[in-house]
């Protein structure tokens, strides 16, 4: 394993439809009903981050899920 670890890829939906450019760097798309948020961070903390943001806008949070890298469509 080696000192420094590669970003990580994750997805996080989002109740109701967010503007995107609230997240910059990040792939934000959005249906009717749910935002979805495609990125890669370089550790917890930043990927808590995001996750307090998103708490602070009072929306409600569906769900976090670590994305395998050959699924991952934020390289």
């Amino acid at each position: 394993m080696s000192d420094v670890e590669s970003p990580i890829g994750y997805e996080i939906r989002i109740e109701g439809v967010l503007d995107p450019s609230w997240f910059e760097d990040l792939n934000v798309r959005s249906d009717d009903r749910q935002t979805v948020i495609l990125g890669r961070f370089a550790d917890q903390s930043a990927l808590h981050g995001l996750l307090a943001r998103i708490r602070d806008l009072g929306v409600r949070l569906i769900s976090v899920r670590r994305v395998d890298p050959e699924e991952d469509r934020t390289q």
